[in-house]
């Protein structure tokens, strides 16, 4: 159906905008959000996701202050108006594009927000990500990201926490594109080879003087399926940060860093050695959508005007137990030259990785 974004020299395909080229029902486009105080005492991410092939649309917020983890759900059907970037009481106001935002949730579930994204980096074009599973694409995406500044206020069970840019830092991006979402597909053939696992590293880095954005992926063997680490400085000047070597540290007994230290090379031949700390993490896949989430997955349809809080005690056993069979956001520390910098570190190693010594999905760090 034509909306007001075809009144644009904008498309790309011989379509109408809100109708996706592709007929695959795993297109998406999808925004992500965190912010942070820097001190690791809270940890707010959110995001709002668009399925045009299923018909939704759909929203979450997640916090972890302390040992609870808490999450807001919303869900809607789909409609034409994707100028206005809204689901039930949540909404995303783009400002001034690829620079300034506005993040809004009204009062759901005893969680409201109102905060004001500054970009402090133009953004970052990351490579294009393409997996396959045998012939198959499972996943085509393409993504910008960008470290910046939050100013507003959150609200928690009546508790107001006032948000200013000197302290509350964060990181955004866009993706869009094929990935799997909504209900499970038949399974048809099992995949040959099998699945065993995947390993991945994603840190949005903030500094004063520039930012680090580097993502990184590997199969079981170690074999590097996306390397991308780009530093971009506030004169404008985007250097490539080479091919990182990294190495994590995990908790005893689990598979949850507790940092890392990541050797770049500058476009000089200068080694760019980063050595981050994780300060707060928080387990996407309780409460945030990703990668197994069993309480809510991107895409599924709940119904229409769908809303719901789901509240997780991370300090019990069977909660903390499932934190390392998914993907895990921290809030980071680095320093670099000297220089100290703020932002995500969110690193998942699923199933085998023969790098890190995990022989399969359940081997833990010593």
């Amino acid at each position: 159906m034509v909306g007001p974004l075809d009144e644009y020299p904008i498309h790309q395909a011989p379509l109408p905008v809100t109708w996706a080229a592709t007929s695959d029902r795993n297109f998406y486009d999808r925004s992500y959000f965190n912010a942070h105080d820097r001190t690791g005492d809270i940890f707010l991410i959110s995001g709002m996701g668009w399925y045009p092939n299923l018909g939704t649309k759909d929203a979450f917020v997640l916090v972890r202050r302390g040992d609870t983890q808490t999450a807001v759900h919303l869900g809607d059907a789909i409609d034409d108006d994707r100028l206005n970037q809204r689901v039930g009481g949540y909404r995303i106001e783009v400002v001034e594009p690829l620079r300034k935002l506005r993040v809004v949730l009204e009062e759901t579930e005893g969680i409201a927000l109102d905060l004001t994204w500054e970009g402090s980096f133009d953004v970052v074009q990351e490579q294009p990500h393409v997996l396959r599973s045998g012939s198959r694409v499972t996943l085509d995406a393409q993504r910008f990201a960008q470290v910046g500044t939050w100013e507003g206020s959150i609200a928690v069970d009546g508790e107001e926490i006032a948000v200013t840019p000197d302290r509350w830092v964060g990181s955004r991006d866009r993706s869009w594109g094929i990935r799997p979402v909504g209900e499970p597909e038949p399974a048809g053939r099992p995949s040959d080879p099998p699945f065993e696992g995947m390993w991945w590293l994603y840190v949005p880095m903030r500094f004063d003087d520039y930012a680090v954005v580097l993502i990184i992926q590997e199969d079981p063997n170690g074999f590097r399926t996306l390397n991308d680490c780009t530093r971009l400085w506030r004169d404008g000047r985007v250097e490539q940060l080479g091919w990182p070597q990294v190495s994590i540290s995990y908790a005893s007994g689990t598979r949850i860093p507790t940092g890392a230290v990541i050797r770049c090379t500058g476009a000089e031949g200068k080694p760019v050695v980063l050595e981050i700390e994780s300060l707060l993490p928080v387990a996407l896949h309780l409460g945030g959508g990703y990668g197994g989430d069993a309480d809510w997955s991107h895409g599924v349809w709940k119904g229409p005007d769908f809303t719901e809080r789901v509240t997780y005690d991370l300090s019990s056993p069977d909660v903390a137990g499932k934190m390392m069979f998914g993907m895990v956001d921290h809030v980071g520390r680095a320093t670099c030259d000297g220089a100290t910098g703020h932002g995500l570190f969110e690193h998942g190693a699923l199933g085998r990785h023969d790098p890190s010594g995990f022989t399969d999905w359940f081997t833990v760090a010593p």
